[in-house]
C-alpha cells in the first residue's frame, strides 16, 4: 500500500466528504491559497468550485457565526483556522451559540459544524500563535473535541466530525503533517460512542497521550524496550466526551501511569485523566504516583 502524509489524509477526507454530500462546504483563512493551508485544502477549489470552497475575511467571530447559520439551514461546514489562537475571537459563537443550540431548542435544532483548529508549538511561532488550549474546549458541554494522532485517524475522525450532528472541534498538530503511514481500511466512526484507543500493548507502564504527544509516547516506548520495559500506549483521540474506562483497565494491569499533554499544567487535560484514575483505581494498586508531562 502507498504511504500518505497526515496533511494529505486530511485533504482526502475533506474531498471525500464533499464528494458524498453536496451540502458540505469548506472555507477559512487561506483555504484557496496556493499552499492550501499546509496542503490540507489544496486543489479543493478547482474540484468543487468557489461556491463550496472559499476564503473568508479576517473576522473569526463572523465566519463562525456564518457556519452556525449554515448548519441550522441544513448545510455542513468544514471551517479552518490556521492557528488555534485565532479562534479565541469566536468563543461567543462557539459557546453561546453552537454548543448550546441543541439544548436551548430541546433537540429540535442541530448544528453540524466541523471547526479545524491547528496547533503550532515550536517552528518559530510566537506566544500568541502556539497555545494548546484543548482542555479549555473540552470543558464546554454540547461540544465534541477530537485530536487525531495517526494518518488514518486524521481521515476517519474528520469524516466522523462532518457526519456528526453536533458541533465538533477537530484539533490537528502542525508537527504531524509530514508524518507518513499506510492508511488503514476506512471504518465509520460514531463520535457518540468513540473513545481512547489502545495503540501499543504493554505490561510495565501505561502512557496516555493525544495528538503529537502520542507520537512522543510511541518513541519513548521504543527506547524503553532497550531496557526490557514494555509500555502500553493509549491514544485519547476524543477528549470530549472523555471515556476513561480503557485507561483505568490498563493502569490496573501495569500499575504505573504517565500522561503526556501539551496543554497548560494547571487545569490541563492531563489532570482530568489523573483524576479519573484516582477515582477508580485503589490507592494501594499504584507502584509509583502517576506523573504528567
Amino acid at each position: 500500500m502507498k504511504k500518505i502524509t497526515f496533511a494529505d489524509s486530511i485533504n482526502s477526507a475533506i474531498d471525500l466528504a464533499m464528494s458524498i454530500d453536496k451540502k458540505v462546504v469548506c472555507y477559512g483563512l487561506g483555504a484557496t491559497d496556493p499552499k492550501g493551508i499546509f496542503g490540507t485544502t489544496k486543489g479543493l477549489e478547482d474540484k468543487f468550485g468557489n461556491e463550496r470552497v472559499f476564503d473568508m475575511p479576517t473576522s473569526e467571530n463572523a465566519m463562525t457565526g456564518v457556519a452556525v447559520g449554515l448548519a441550522i439551514g441544513g448545510f455542513k461546514t468544514i471551517m479552518t483556522h490556521q492557528r488555534l489562537d485565532f479562534f479565541l475571537l469566536a468563543m461567543d459563537q462557539l459557546v453561546n451559540s453552537a454548543a448550546k443550540m441543541h439544548y436551548m431548542f430541546n433537540g429540535e435544532l442541530k448544528v453540524p459544524v466541523t471547526i479545524r483548529l491547528i496547533l503550532g508549538r515550536g517552528w518559530g511561532q510566537g506566544p500568541t500563535h502556539s497555545q494548546n488550549l484543548q482542555s479549555w474546549f473540552a470543558h464546554i458541554p454540547g461540544l465534541r473535541v477530537v485530536m487525531p494522532s495517526s494518518v488514518s485517524d486524521a481521515r476517519d475522525l474528520l469524516i466522523a466530525s462532518v457526519l456528526c450532528d453536533d458541533p465538533v472541534l477537530y484539533i490537528d498538530d502542525r508537527w504531524l503533517y509530514e508524518s507518513e503511514a499506510e492508511l488503514d481500511e476506512y471504518k465509520e466512526i460514531d463520535l457518540r460512542k468513540e473513545g481512547p484507543k489502545l495503540i501499543e500493548e504493554g505490561t510495565d507502564i501505561t502512557f496516555v497521550a493525544s495528538s503529537y504527544g502520542t507520537k512522543l509516547a510511541r518513541e519513548a516506548r521504543t527506547k524503553l524496550l532497550n531496557y526490557n520495559i514494555k509500555a502500553e500506549v493509549i491514544d485519547l483521540r476524543v477528549i470530549n466526551p472523555f471515556k476513561p474506562n480503557l485507561i483505568i483497565d490498563s493502569v490496573l494491569k501495569t500499575k504505573r501511569l504517565i500522561v503526556i499533554d501539551g496543554s497548560w499544567r494547571n487545569c490541563g487535560f492531563a489532570s482530568e485523566v489523573l483524576a479519573s484514575v484516582y477515582e477508580k483505581v485503589p490507592s494501594n494498586t499504584m507502584i509509583n504516583p502517576p506523573y504528567r508531562i
